[in-house]
């Protein structure tokens, strides 16, 4: 199944959350609606609004709560984007220029702050506690994982633990928000928010170590992102951290060398280096198992057309590995 057969599971679905998010972007304030256009016109995958109302029909919600649910996950999403971009210095994103890049750091950071207070709006008029309770820890995760990143950049002592815990933070953590609040506003019992949870937390973990792949692995015009963008910034990704304990002395200094000084300069042979200690392919097994066990986390679900797709986007998390 394809990404584009999954789509089609919930095809109306996703139309109602994208009138949503251009709806709720909409500002008074008109550098606000500039910086929002441009979000809305950089597009992108999309997943985890296509979780959300994957996982409300998997759970058979029939109402529409689960359409701005989606669309507030999305806002947290793009908040952290916005952050991010200023945080890194990054000036490329899905292919264009980062909001930072056209608008400056200043609107960039406090754009975000509106998003954020928006998806907060639209989290409070859901009434719901359970749901404000699981996106008000959610939110503060992965603010903490935003910080741990931080502490970690250009530190070549950075060890798997550490940087599982990031990722946990920075990205599963949303994902697994977002596919339990799914379950919550259907009124499924205990035992499908739990399931459905850990689905979310371990397809976010996969798609983010598939991404700390393809960092490495891939074409800049299909991928959006430019090659080496997390060794430009010192960030000690797991190919990294793998390559550092079995390279050789040489490999290794241009492994640390690389992190601790950021930048390109050595991006030819760390890359040699990740290639020739199989940090790439460790990795990307690393990011299977994290689909497998996804997989099984659904097991509880009742059978359903939704059910398979959630199965199928675990399956598309993986695929560009190799």
């Amino acid at each position: 199944m394809t990404l584009e057969d999954i789509r089609a599971l919930v095809k109306a679905d996703l139309g109602s959350v994208d009138q949503v998010i251009r709806a709720r972007l909409k500002s008074a304030v008109p550098l606000v609606d500039q910086v929002a256009e441009h979000i809305i016109a950089g597009g992108g995958k999309r997943l985890r609004p296509l979780l959300v109302v994957l996982a409300g029909r998997a759970c058979g919600h029939n109402g529409s709560d689960h359409i701005e649910a989606a669309a507030f996950i999305e806002f947290v999403h793009t908040a952290t984007l916005l952050h991010d971009d200023v945080v890194d210095g990054s000036s490329m994103r899905r292919g264009r220029d980062t909001a930072n890049e056209v608008f400056g750091n200043q609107t960039s950071v406090l754009v975000g702050d509106f998003v954020y207070s928006r998806a907060f709006q639209m989290m409070a008029a859901l009434v719901s506690h359970p749901v404000m309770e699981i996106m008000a820890n959610a939110t503060n995760v992965i603010a903490e994982g935003e910080v741990l990143q931080l502490m970690n950049a250009h530190d070549p002592d950075t060890t798997e633990q550490r940087y599982l815990e990031v990722i946990y933070r920075k990205t599963a953590k949303l994902f697994e928000a977002g596919a339990e609040v799914a379950a919550v506003l259907a009124g499924s019992p205990t035992q499908i928010r739990k399931a459905l949870a850990a689905y979310g937390r371990h397809l976010g973990t996969a798609y983010q170590l598939v991404d700390d792949v393809l960092d490495y692995r891939s074409n800049p015009a299909e991928r959006g992102k430019n090659l080496g963008d997390d060794l430009a910034e010192g960030k000690p990704t797991l190919p990294l951290i793998h390559a550092l304990k079995s390279a050789d002395d040489g490999e290794r200094t241009a492994i640390r060398l690389a992190i601790q000084n950021g930048g390109l300069t050595q991006l030819e042979p760390v890359i040699a280096a990740i290639e020739h200690t199989g940090g790439l392919d460790y990795t990307a097994r690393l990011a299977r198992q994290e689909s497998e066990r996804a997989l099984v986390a659904l097991e509880p679900l009742p059978s359903s057309a939704f059910k398979e797709g959630l199965a199928a986007l675990a399956r598309f998390a993986v695929e560009h590995t190799t």
